[in-house]
């Protein structure tokens, strides 16, 4: 994706680079995210070692970010407050499907200067488990498991290999681990640390510190 800014009065290119590794993964009894943890500048840049990729919506609905931070935690912002007015004005929980519709919508209508970024959205509400890919101009697809950043194509081939749909969360967890370890081989941009998160009929979980080191243990 390119974007033009004025340099000395002349329109210069600017070729924007960000990498990342989120992997989401839909379950019989709920959905499991994981990410990577460095934030880049200029794809070469370490910026920050402990980036958080993957976060709250609403007690029961998460989303992963990737790409340009700032428009992604404005998006986020969004539907965060979206999530509360819908539980205040009606009583119930917003269900995850409106959640990515009106990010959907946020995204087409930004469409001639578009966000830098893809999500993820995916919980647990009445219908069960559900996960949704949406890409910068505002498709997006119902998918049992996806993936977004530099190194998602190594991840989502591990993921490809070796997930065996349908499966639970507590079968699904190690295999997200792997594939962004994978992810974390291969491409520059991925490191540092990863993080999962499980969101299911008790709520939304983000692992420990002693509990991922547990599941290392036993890759």
């Amino acid at each position: 994706m390119e974007s033009f800014t004025k340099v000395f009065g002349k329109e210069k290119t600017v070729t924007p680079l960000w990498g990342t590794t989120t992997v989401g993964i839909s379950c019989r009894d709920g959905v499991v995210f994981a990410s990577d943890t460095r934030v880049v500048q200029g794809y070469y840049l370490i910026a920050h070692k402990k980036g958080k990729k993957i976060l709250k919506i609403d007690d029961h609905i998460a989303a992963t970010i990737s790409g340009g931070v700032a428009d992604a935690q404005a998006i986020v912002s969004t539907l965060q407050w979206e999530a509360r007015t819908y539980k205040l004005e009606r009583g119930v929980s917003i269900p995850v499907r409106a959640v990515a519709n009106i990010a959907s919508i946020i995204l087409f209508s930004m469409r001639m200067a578009p966000f830098y970024t893809q999500l993820m959205i995916g919980g647990y509400d009445e219908e069960g488990a559900s996960l949704y890919l949406l890409d910068p101009l505002g498709g997006f697809s119902k998918e049992v498991f996806a993936g977004s950043g530099s190194g998602s194509p190594v991840a989502l081939g591990y993921l490809e290999a070796e997930l065996k749909t349908p499966v639970d969360t507590s079968s699904a967890i190690p295999i997200a681990i792997k594939a962004i370890l994978a992810a974390m081989q291969r491409d520059t941009a991925t490191g540092n640390d990863f993080e999962v998160t499980v969101v299911d009929s008790k709520g939304y979980r983000e692992l420990g510190p002693e509990e991922k080191a547990r599941y290392v243990k036993t890759l």
